[in-house]
C-alpha cells in the first residue's frame, strides 16, 4: 500500500510538472512553437554568488549566466571570452589579459578590468568569508589578504585600465588559464550591484546582472527558475536558444517520468540523474549514453567527531565496503569502484595504485577491534554511527546498501538521516554531521586539483576538519617540481597519505549515465561537469 501511495504522489507532481512547463512555454517566452526552449531539472535551488557557491548544481548554471576572462568548449578548448587575447611574462607568473572591446552587462553597463579586480578581492575580502577563497590563493598577496596577515593592496591583481586585466601568481601554473574560465571564483560581478542591493544573488530578474550567453530573468524558489538568451551578449550570435527551463526537482524518479513524458530534454550530471532502476531499460533500448567525469562519490567524515576521530575506526568503514557490488546491483551506471583520491581521468591515475583491497572484510574487522579498544567501547551496538545524505533516492539506495555491509560484516548498526539538498552541505561545511555523502568535483584535470581539497581543514571543499604537515609540505612543493616523473611520485605519496589517514571513504569514481531528447543536440557534460549552453541546439 506505501508503494501504491508512493507512485500516485509521484505522479500528481509530474502532472502538475507538466503544468508549470505548460504555462511555461506559452506565458513567459511566447509562442512555444516558436521559440527554442531547453527544458531541464536540477536537485536543488541554485546558489548564485560566485563567492559561496559550492555545489554541482550551481556551478554549471552560474557559468551559463556570468563569463569569465575565458570558457571551455564542448570540445575541451579553453577560449576567450571576456578577454579577447593575453600575454604572459617569461617567468610564467603574470598574465596580463585584454579585453574585447563593446562588452557589457544586461544592464548595458560596460564590462570593465575594474569589474574583474573587484570581484577576485571581493572573494578573498575576509568580511566576505567566501567558500571557496582558498581556490584564490594561486594569486600573490590572496592568502596573506584573505588570513588577515596582508592587505588588499598586496593582492596582485590590477585593472591597468579599463580593458587590461593583469594577474601575477605565487608560481608558474600552467594550468592557470583553465581555471579562468572554470572556477566560479573568477566570475566578474557587477559591483555597483554587489554593493547596493543585499538580495542579488538571491533574485532574479533585474536584481541580478549579468554577463554571459544568458540572463537569470526568474526565479520560483524551490520551484523552478528561467534563463532567456542575452541579447547583449557578445557572441549572441552563436546562441541558438532561446531560452532554458529549469525545474527543482529533487527525487530523481519524478525527473525520470517528467523525462519520459516530454517535460524535460536531458538527464544526467549535474542535471538530475537517472534512477537505477530506469539504466537498464534505457541500456536496453540503446537510448543510455555513458561518459565519464572527473569526480568521486564518496563519504566524507568529521574528524572532529569523537568516533571518526580514530583513524581506525575509519578504516575499517572503509574496507568493509563492497563497491563492486555496490555498482552492479545498486547504482548499475557502469561506475569505477574508488580505492583512491584522484580520478583516473588524470593521465598516470588510470589504474589502480593498491592502497587497499575492496571489501576486505577481515582487516576492517581488525581495525575495527583496535579502534574500539582505543575509544573504550567493547560493544557496536553502544557506538553510535550515522550517515547523513540529501533527500534522494539514488543516494539513499547507496547509503542502505552501506548500511547493511557494515552491521553483517562489522556488527556496526549505523543509521541513515536526510536532508534537504542545501541544508545537507551547510552542515557538512558546519561540521555538523558524522558520515557525510558527496561527490565533490574539480576545477582542473589534474592530481593537484584532486589533492588541494585537503590542504588545510580551513580550506572550502574540505569539509572533515583532518589537516595533515607531512601531507602539506608534499603540495608545498609539488608544484614547483619540473621532472614530471618525481612530480607524479609526490602525488602518489600524497595520495598515499589520504587513503592512510582516511578523512574521506572513496566509493566509486563517477560516470555520467544520461539520456536526450530527440529535439536537442550538442548538450554535452564535459570531465569536469561544464555545460556549454550557449552551444546547444533545438531542432522542433
Amino acid at each position: 500500500m506505501k508503494h501504491i501511495k508512493k507512485i500516485i504522489v509521484v505522479m500528481i507532481v509530474a502532472v502538475i510538472g507538466i503544468q508549470v512547463y505548460n504555462q511555461y512555454t506559452s506565458n513567459v517566452t511566447g509562442e512555444a512553437q516558436e521559440d527554442k526552449v531547453l527544458n531541464l531539472s536540477v536537485a536543488s535551488d541554485p546558489v548564485m554568488d560566485p563567492a559561496f557557491v559550492t555545489d554541482s548544481y550551481s556551478m554549471p548554471m552560474i557559468k551559463n549566466i556570468l563569463e569569465g576572462l575565458t570558457r571551455p568548449t564542448n570540445d575541451g578548448e579553453i577560449v576567450p571570452a571576456m578577454a579577447e587575447s593575453w600575454d604572459v611574462s617569461e617567468d610564467g607568473k603574470t598574465y596580463t589579459f585584454h579585453l574585447r572591446e563593446g562588452i557589457q552587462w544586461n544592464n548595458g553597463d560596460p564590462v570593465t578590468a575594474n569589474d574583474f579586480e573587484y570581484a577576485w578581492k571581493r572573494i578573498i575580502n575576509p568580511e566576505t568569508a567566501a567558500a571557496n577563497a582558498s581556490k584564490m590563493f594561486i594569486v600573490e598577496g590572496a592568502e596573506a589578504y584573505f588570513m588577515g596577515e596582508g592587505s588588499e593592496e598586496d593582492v596582485k591583481v590590477n585593472a591597468v585600465d579599463e580593458e587590461t586585466f593583469e594577474v601575477t601568481l605565487t608560481e608558474p601554473a600552467p594550468y592557470f588559464i583553465e581555471l579562468t574560465a572554470r572556477q566560479t571564483t573568477m566570475m566578474p560581478v557587477h559591483q555597483a550591484t554587489v554593493e547596493e542591493n543585499p538580495s542579488w544573488a538571491t533574485e532574479a530578474g533585474e536584481e541580478f546582472v549579468s554577463n554571459g550567453p544568458f540572463n537569470f530573468v526568474e526565479w520560483n524558489h524551490n520551484g523552478d527558475y528561467t534563463l532567456e538568451k542575452n541579447e547583449g551578449y557578445w557572441d549572441v550570435d552563436n546562441v541558438d536558444l532561446d531560452g532554458v527551463y529549469v525545474r527543482i526537482i529533487e527525487d530523481s524518479m519524478t525527473a525520470n517520468m517528467s523525462f519520459e513524458s516530454g517535460e524535460l530534454d536531458f538527464i544526467g550530471i549535474p542535471f538530475n540523474t537517472i534512477p537505477a532502476d530506469a539504466i537498464d531499460s534505457y541500456r536496453a533500448n540503446g537510448d543510455l549514453d555513458v561518459t565519464e567525469i572527473g569526480a568521486t562519490y564518496m563519504y566524507k567524515m568529521n574528524t572532529t567527531d569523537e568516533i571518526m576521530s580514530n583513524v581506525n575506526i575509519r578504516r575499517a568503514l572503509s574496507l568493509a565496503i563492497n563497491r563492486q557490488e555496490l555498482i552492479d546491483n545498486v547504482v548499475k551506471g557502469e561506475q569505477t569502484p574508488a580505492k583512491g583520491g584522484i580520478a583516473p581521468t588524470v593521465a598516470g591515475f588510470e589504474e589502480d595504485r593498491g592502497y587497499f583491497e575492496d571489501a576486505d572484510y577481515d582487516i576492517a574487522r581488525d581495525y575495527l577491534a583496535q579502534g574500539m579498544e582505543e575509544l573504550g567501547y567493547d560493544d557496536t551496538a553502544a557506538m553510535p554511527i550515522v550517515i547523513q545524505t540529501n533527500d534522494n533516492d539514488s543516494h539513499l539506495a547507496v547509503a542502505q546498501f552501506i548500511q547493511s555491509e557494515w552491521e553483517r560484516e562489522l556488527g556496526v548498526q549505523a543509521t541513515i538521516e536526510t536532508a534537504e539538498i542545501n541544508v545537507h552541505f551547510e552542515s557538512m561545511n558546519q561540521l555538523n554531521y558524522q558520515i557525510g555523502r558527496i561527490g565533490p568535483t574539480v576545477d582542473f584535470n589534474s592530481a593537484y586539483a584532486f589533492l588541494e581539497h585537503y590542504y588545510s581543514a580551513d580550506t572550502g571543499q574540505n569539509r572533515t576538519g583532518w589537516e595533515n604537515a607531512e601531507y602539506q609540505e608534499i603540495l608545498d612543493k609539488v608544484l614547483f617540481e619540473e621532472d614530471e616523473a618525481v612530480q607524479h611520485e609526490m602525488y602518489i605519496e600524497a595520495e598515499r597519505i589520504l587513503m592512510d589517514e582516511m578523512p574521506f571513504i572513496p566509493i566509486y569514481y563517477y560516470s555520467n549515465p544520461q539520456v536526450k531528447s530527440e529535439r536537442m543536440n550538442n548538450l554535452f557534460v564535459d570531465g569536469m561537469v561544464d555545460v556549454q549552453l550557449k552551444e546547444v541546439t533545438i531542432t522542433e
